[in-house]
């Protein structure tokens, strides 16, 4: 006998009380109202703290209290307001553990509803099969197999080869069923509608489709349209109607719902609207001789059609939106070769866990993150950071998952998998954004949230106006024609799909440029910026000091002074010292070892290398040795003005020459500053260096303002004393020690170098150490948001002159009423020119 118990979430409490998030894949959506009534229902919901949805993405992002509600509730609770959850994936395991059977499943059950992510599981103890429902972007196979072996089962095995679904496969599977749906109903309404708009289109002249029966004909092949591709439609109002709320739906279904109930009734019931003064048809139905009854079915059937043809090319352009993301996500290799007791195996990706030791050859995508123990190569890390050359990656040096091997083969120490890595870091943060909400939405919210009723209001305001004041043989007809004309052709979709559909492009374009940005206000308040303060070290700067002068004497060589100098610094650690160091290995400078190593806290150090005293120092150094500088000082105080830090080197008591230490000026920076300044932006560069050396690199890189002699602590101080003269600041630095002032800041960009890519305190993070980055992250937002003004001045001017139009304000003028078959043709073309116009954002090229 099988023993099956089942459970969900509703019965699992998890000890923590933080809160968690998650992201439910929505279906069924029409219009910003649908999403609006769920973002209601879910904040309503039992345990909700807030929740989001967006219409554009069809995903409503949760946060909610564990101990209170879970998954399953919470789509319960979307599937009550009439629409459908899906994302889904499942995974079953086999396990063997008999001394952990007990005769019941639900112990084993109650402990993995517990994690993050998982939507119900079903232990079979006959099989010991597990098998579990979760949403992908929470959790994954690694994951659940860890709840189950933490419990004292061993997986024994993994159906399938335990091959991970994500949450893009998951959700992309979904859109693809529901344009196949939509695509299949679209048919059927286009061939049984198609004949039916010949007859109406007719006008009785054809004396093959004018006869007795042509209505019931017409009844027909109406009904099918209606009920099968129409009944998504009418199901939604419904479902809006029970939350006394009102959205697109309700609109399609109260004006294609009267068109077809009044031709069913005109066609059972002729001689009653004979009598009513129904009138002459006006173009809309077949004639039945002299008593002809004016019918609308072709209003009915060809509206639904034209209107699912347009969902199909709106969701066709709505999937080319997310490109960006499905590009990257699709990036990391399936399987990794490990090597584990000595052997290389490849196991796939979501096993390999930190620590293990990875191989990867030329041509070869890099699996996870890690550190190269062995081995060299080039590395091509444009994913990743928008850099078309080749890195060169040598022992030591961190890889990134999806990134491609270019050349020689290595093995790495994997440090970072699955959700860590830097790639899924960058995928989370994108996701993030395109499911915010910028301010400039709440116009369109608020709009969208009272369209629908005020139209419905209109178009009853418009049947009686007309029913009142038309010719008593057309008045019916003119009220019926221009009351479906007004529901048909207002569009409150256009108005919903205007921002999020801009903001969903916009970051997926800075993501493949290596910008990513936090989210809709972070992009919309970016482009206000007209004052962006730099910090130097780390922006401006390489953040690491180098040699940058050798100045020797006439007696010495070049290179046997920085051997000398690199030598007597081998011993300290300070990072000057290394930084000369380094030169000299760079130059393959064979060094000795010192002797008698003495360091004087900022004043040099003194060292015997090859048997010759050594004196690296300051003037004062040297004057207290008595050592004289000659020609030399003059060459110091040139080095000293242009940013550089100088020491003397004397060799016996006698000075060999200077060198010159600096923290170096990145090599795009100058380039990035004048772009930042033609975009009208005032730069300022912010430091804690002297005024002197802080102004000699700011004039380096073409900067008039700086603010020197910044404490870490007073950065703050400084961001708030230029937002006094009511500017909108950036303030761009490496985020380390910066989270008061990116705080402070309008907007804090954060320059990250790879692997630290979720600085949580910056609005917009680069992810590699280009300043051009910064360029590219403000056109970038200037551009988004225009085109967000594009669409709502469209989307508000379409609605503002398609409804009066509609209602037959040009009548009186120009004797023209529109045709609701008309008005569902410039409905349908509306979305999808808002959302094709948000597609031109894909062709934004970086550094604007």
């Amino acid at each position: 006998m099988t023993t099956t118990t089942k459970t969900t979430n509703e019965t699992a409490v998890s000890a923590q009380n933080d809160a968690q998030r998650c992201d439910l894949p929505i279906t069924g959506m029409t219009c910003a109202a649908c999403a609006r009534r769920i973002e209601k229902q879910l904040n309503r919901a039992e345990g909700v703290r807030q929740a989001s949805v967006n219409f554009a993405t069809s995903k409503a992002t949760v946060e909610y209290d564990p101990t209170a509600t879970g998954i399953r509730q919470l789509m319960e609770t979307v599937e009550d307001a009439g629409y459908g959850t899906t994302g889904t994936a499942h995974a079953e395991f086999i396990v063997d553990d008999s001394a952990r059977v007990s005769g019941s499943s639900q112990p084993l059950e109650h402990h993995v509803s517990g994690v993050s992510g998982v939507v119900g599981v079903d232990f079979n103890l006959a099989t010991m099969a597990v098998r579990i429902e979760y949403l992908p972007g929470m959790v994954d196979i690694a994951g659940l197999r860890r709840a189950i072996e933490d419990f004292g089962y061993r997986v024994r095995e993994v159906p399938g080869g335990g091959g991970d679904a994500t949450a893009e496969d998951a959700l992309e599977k979904a859109h693809a069923e529901e344009y196949r749906d939509l695509l299949r109903k679209f048919l059927v309404a286009a061939v049984l509608s198609l004949p039916v708009l010949v007859i109406a289109m007719s006008h009785g002249k054809i004396s093959w489709l004018n006869f007795s029966g042509v209505n019931y004909v017409q009844l027909a092949l109406t009904t099918p349209v209606v009920f099968y591709s129409g009944g998504q439609f009418y199901r939604g109002a419904w479902a809006a109607f029970r939350h006394r709320a009102a959205d697109m739906n309700s609109l399609i279904a109260v004006g294609t719902g009267a068109a077809y109930l009044y031709s069913v009734a005109a066609t059972l019931a002729p001689g009653f609207f004979a009598r009513s003064g129904a009138g002459e048809h006006g173009g809309m139905a077949a004639g039945m001789g002299a008593e002809a009854v004016p019918v609308y079915f072709e209003a009915a059937g060809v509206i639904i059609a034209l209107i699912l043809l347009g969902r199909l090319l709106e969701a066709r352009a709505k999937g080319r939106t997310g490109e960006a993301i499905r590009r990257l996500v699709g990036l990391q290799p399936r399987t990794a070769r490990v090597v584990r007791d000595g052997v290389e195996t490849d196991i796939p990706v979501e096993e390999v866990v930190p620590g293990d030791i990875v191989l990867v050859r030329p041509g070869e995508k890099i699996p996870v993150d890690g550190i190269i123990v062995d081995g060299a190569s080039a590395v091509d890390e444009a994913m990743l950071t928008g850099e078309s050359l080749p890195v060169e990656k040598t022992t030591g040096d961190d890889v990134f998952a999806a990134t491609m091997n270019k050349s020689g083969a290595f093995r790495f120490c994997a440090t970072k998998v699955g959700k860590d890595t830097a790639l899924q870091q960058i995928v989370k943060l994108v996701q993030d954004a395109q499911g915010s909400k910028a301010s400039i939405a709440r116009l369109a919210d608020v709009i969208s949230g009272v369209f629908t009723p005020i139209v419905l209001c209109i178009a009853v305001a418009t049947f009686v106006a007309w029913y009142l004041l038309a010719p008593t043989e057309t008045r019916f007809t003119m009220a019926l024609v221009s009351f479906v004309s007004v529901l048909i052709i207002a569009c409150p979709c256009a108005l919903g799909l205007a921002t999020p559909t801009a903001i969903l492009v916009g970051t997926g374009k800075g993501a493949e440029n290596g910008v990513l940005i936090k989210g809709g206000a972070s992009l919309e308040t970016a482009h206000k910026i007209d004052t962006l303060a730099l910090d130097k070290t780390g922006t401006i700067t390489r953040g690491k000091p180098e040699l940058t002068d050798v100045v020797r004497a006439d007696d010495i060589d070049e290179n046997e002074l920085l051997r000398l100098a690199a030598s007597a610094e081998r011993g300290s650690e300070h990072p000057l010292g290394e930084a000369i160091v380094g030169a000299a290995r760079e130059r393959g400078l064979e060094l000795s070892e010192a002797t008698a190593f003495n360091a004087v806290a900022g004043q040099g150090i003194e060292a015997t290398v090859d048997g010759r005293n050594l004196l690296l120092g300051n003037a004062k150094r040297m004057g207290e040795r008595g050592i004289a500088l000659g020609d030399f000082e003059e060459r110091a105080a040139a080095l000293a003005a242009a940013g550089k830090t100088p020491m003397y080197v004397a060799v016996n008591g006698t000075l060999a020459g200077l060198v010159a230490v600096a923290d170096t000026i990145k090599p795009e920076a100058k380039d990035a500053v004048a772009a930042l300044q033609r975009q009208g932006l005032e730069v300022v560069m912010m430091t804690g260096d002297n005024r002197r050396t802080a102004e000699a690199v700011a004039a380096q890189v073409g900067i008039s303002r700086v603010l020197a002699e910044v404490a870490p602590e007073g950065k703050a101080a400084e961001i708030k004393r230029l937002q006094s003269d009511k500017r909108v600041v950036g303030l761009v630095g490496e985020g380390r020690n910066d989270a008061a002032a990116v705080a402070q800041a309008d907007v804090g960009i954060a320059i990250g170098t790879g692997t630290d890519v979720a600085m949580e305190a910056s609005d917009i993070t680069l992810v590699r150490g280009d300043l051009r980055g910064v360029v590219t992250a403000i056109a970038l937002s200037k551009a988004t948001l225009r085109t967000v003004k594009q669409n709502l001045f469209w989307a508000f001017i379409y609605n503002v002159i398609g409804i009066p139009v509609a209602a037959g304000l040009l009548y009186p003028l120009t004797g023209w009423l529109l045709s609701p078959v008309l008005a569902s043709v410039a409905m349908s073309l509306s979305s999808v020119s808002v959302v094709t116009n948000s597609l031109r954002l894909r062709g934004f090229r970086q550094g604007g």
